[in-house]
C-alpha cells in the first residue's frame, strides 16, 4: 500500500505539472462525485430501521469529559477540515480575488461542515452508542446496515475513501508547491526552485519537489502518523499567521488591508489558544511523534539564520 500511495502521488504530480487547468478539472469532478456520494450516504443512513433496543439513546456517561482525549479525538477531524486554507495559496491564480477568495473560503467550510453533520447524525440512526464504540469502521458498519446497500457496505465505503483521498491528494499538489514556488521567487528559498514550464506554466521543480518529499513520507509512515504529523505540522504555522495579525496592526497600521479579521481582537484570541492547546496536548499525549514532528518544524530555525547570515534575506527584501 506504501508502493501504492507513491506512486498515486507521482500520478497526481504529472497531472498538475501538465497545467493547473487541467488539475482543476479532475479536482471538480472528483469534489462533486465525493460530495454528492457522502451526502446520499448519510441520508440513506435515516433509512434504517432500528430495534427499540438499539433505537434507545445510550445513557450519559457519569463522569466529567475528558479535555485531553477530548483534543486528541480532535486531530483526525481537523484533516476532514483541513481544505480550508488551500485556496490562499493558488490566490495568484484567482480571478478577483478579494471577492472570490472570502466567498470561496466561507463555502467550501460550509459545504464540508454540512456533510460532516448529515453523515455524522446518519451514523447515529443507524448505530447505537455502544456499536459505534466498539466499531473499528464505523461507516461500513452503518452502510451495511443500510437496505439498498447491505453487504456491498464495505467495498462502498473503500472507494469512497479512495475518490476522497485521491481529491485531496490534487488539492494538496495543486497548493502546496506554489507556497514552495512563491518563497523561491521572492528570494527565500532556492532559485532554481522558482523555475516555471516554458510549455505548460506550471511551477515544475516545485512540483517535482513536492512529489519527492510527498514519496518519503508515505514510505516511511503509517496511515494514523501521517495523519498526526500533517495536523501537527500544519497548525504551528496557522497559530503563527494568525498572530501575525497583531502583529502586523501593531507595526504596520498603514498597510493596506481588504480583507478585515470578523471579531478583531477576540476571535484571533480564541483561535490562538485552542492552537496552542491542541499542540500543546498532542506533545504531553504523544511526546515520541509530536516531538519528531516539531523537530522537523524546528529545522527550519537554523536554516533561516544560515540564510540570513548568508545575505539571501536581504536581497529577498529588496526584491519586495
Amino acid at each position: 500500500m506504501h508502493y501504492v500511495a507513491a506512486l498515486t502521488i507521482v500520478v497526481m504530480g504529472i497531472i498538475n505539472y501538465v497545467g493547473l487547468r487541467r488539475a482543476s478539472a479532475v479536482m471538480n469532478v472528483t469534489t462533486a462525485a465525493k460530495f454528492v456520494a457522502v451526502i446520499v450516504l448519510g441520508l440513506l443512513a435515516f433509512t434504517v430501521v432500528r430495534t427499540p433496543a438499539a433505537a434507545s439513546m445510550p445513557q450519559p456517561i457519569a463522569r466529567p469529559a475528558n479535555l485531553s482525549l477530548i483534543a486528541s479525538a480532535l486531530i483526525p477531524v481537523l484533516w476532514t477540515y483541513d481544505g480550508w486554507s488551500n485556496l490562499t495559496s493558488v490566490g495568484g491564480e484567482v480571478s478577483r480575488p478579494q471577492t472570490n477568495l472570502p466567498i470561496g473560503l466561507a463555502l467550501g467550510t460550509a459545504c464540508v461542515v454540512l456533510v460532516y453533520v448529515v453523515l455524522n447524525l446518519g451514523f447515529w440512526h443507524a448505530l447505537s452508542g455502544p456499536e459505534m464504540a466498539h466499531s473499528p469502521l464505523v461507516a461500513a458498519a452503518a452502510a451495511a446496515r443500510i437496505p439498498a446497500i447491505g453487504s456491498a457496505g464495505a467495498a462502498l465505503i473503500a472507494g469512497l475513501v479512495l475518490v476522497s483521498t485521491f481529491s485531496g491528494l490534487n488539492g494538496s499538489m495543486m497548493t502546496d508547491p506554489r507556497i514552495i514556488y512563491g518563497m523561491a521567487d521572492r528570494g527565500l528559498f532556492f532559485g532554481p526552485v522558482a523555475r516555471v514550464s516554458p510549455r505548460f506554466k506550471s511551477p515544475s521543480v516545485a512540483i517535482a519537489l513536492s512529489v519527492a518529499l510527498g514519496c518519503v513520507y508515505v514510505l516511511q509512515n503509517d496511515f494514523a502518523q501521517l495523519a498526526d504529523r500533517f495536523i501537527l505540522g500544519e497548525w504551528p504555522f496557522y497559530a503563527l499567521t494568525v498572530a501575525a495579525v497583531y502583529v502586523l496592526r501593531r507595526k504596520r497600521p498603514d498597510l493596506p488591508r481588504p480583507y478585515r479579521v470578523w471579531g478583531y481582537p477576540v476571535l484571533p484570541a480564541l483561535f490562538l489558544l485552542a492552537s496552542l492547546g491542541l499542540m500543546g496536548n498532542a506533545l504531553v499525549t504523544d511526546p515520541r511523534d509530536t516531538g519528531i514532528t516539531l523537530l522537523t518544524i524546528a529545522v527550519g530555525l537554523p536554516a533561516y539564520g544560515i540564510w540570513k547570515a548568508l545575505g539571501y534575506w536581504h536581497r529577498a527584501k529588496a526584491n519586495d
